[in-house]
């Protein structure tokens, strides 16, 4: 591969369902972080990698800003507010049509003081454009200053879900990423370790096929993961809830919805792995298995506390 002019980091971060894991999947062009209406469905940093002419971008998905609850939820909002401080640039993509939240302003205080080139993502215009206004005013008062005169900040109509000004988006982004070479392979386009990409996938059916009735501490554990006889891969899975009647709801009537989560991630998992997939999935609750260290960092939701 030819030398790259520029490479750098690029942070995605928002409140929950903004529209952040639409945005990074359009972009690289295949599916690399969950999608979901409901609310939280990123739980760890998620890089997309986008590779072209003039370089490469590695694009990081945080999960959600919200309210700590738990452990879980510390270790998502520490994720989500940490990543920008470290990056080249920064997407700080809203929802027009949702109003501004404390949410918001904890996330361009944090900005604010790093200084790191942002591109405010007015997302999903395409749909209204109600509560642009807010947004823009919230900046100026953070940082004391008008939108039109703040250094490397760039305001941005987007749509995540039909690609509307990604381009202009793209051209933003390597305008402000330092030169350097490629850190990642042309052909890569997500860097999440494999077990955790599984698990991934195996939560995203339950979204799918619950929606709005999937319980908030619904989790995915892949305890084996190996190559067994005739080069079948044989995952066993356990799906986490916090109590018993989350168990039931989570397995369904006669097992119907754990059969079709199954049924679904398998051939998702085949298309992923390139070769055929035995997947054992079962049951079981745990109560404050959010406050549960240990477990989290064998989740792989973070090193240590």
């Amino acid at each position: 591969m030819p030398p790259l002019s520029r490479c750098g980091t690029v942070s995605i971060v928002g409140r929950p369902n903004v529209g952040k894991s639409t945005l990074l999947n359009h972009i690289v062009g295949e599916k690399v972080a969950i999608v979901s209406n409901v609310p939280q469905t990123t739980r760890n940093q998620v890089r997309g990698i986008y590779t072209e002419a003039r370089g490469q971008i590695i694009f990081i998905d945080t999960p959600g800003i919200h309210k700590n609850r738990d452990k879980l939820d510390q270790f998502m909002n520490k994720a989500a507010l940490g990543t920008p401080l470290e990056t080249d640039g920064v997407i700080h993509l809203v929802d027009c049509g949702d109003p501004v939240g404390p949410e918001e302003e904890t996330i361009v205080q944090k900005l604010a003081l790093r200084k790191v080139p942002v591109v405010l993502g007015l997302n999903k215009v395409d749909v209204t454009d109600k509560f642009i206004p807010e947004y823009i005013s919230l900046w100026e008062k953070v940082t004391g200053t008008p939108v039109t005169q703040m250094d490397r900040f760039v305001i941005l109509p987007l749509s995540g879900k039909t690609g509307m000004n990604t381009p202009k988006l793209l051209d933003t982004l390597f305008d402000v990423l330092p030169p350097g070479p490629a850190l990642y392979p042309e052909d890569v386009v997500c860097d999440v370790p494999q077990r955790m990409a599984v698990a991934d996938i195996i939560r995203e059916k339950f979204f799918q096929i619950m929606r709005q009735e999937v319980p908030h501490s619904l989790a995915v554990l892949i305890e084996d993961m190996e190559p067994k006889r005739h080069k079948v891969m044989h995952i066993r899975a356990q799906i986490l809830v916090e109590r018993d009647s989350q168990k039931n709801i989570v397995i369904g009537k006669n097992g119907k919805i754990l059969k079709e989560v199954g049924t679904l991630a398998r051939q998702e998992l085949e298309d992923l792995m390139d070769g055929k997939v035995f997947l054992e999935l079962f049951v079981k609750s745990k109560r404050n298995w959010r406050e549960d260290s240990s477990l989290l960092v064998e989740m792989g939701y973070c090193e240590n506390f």
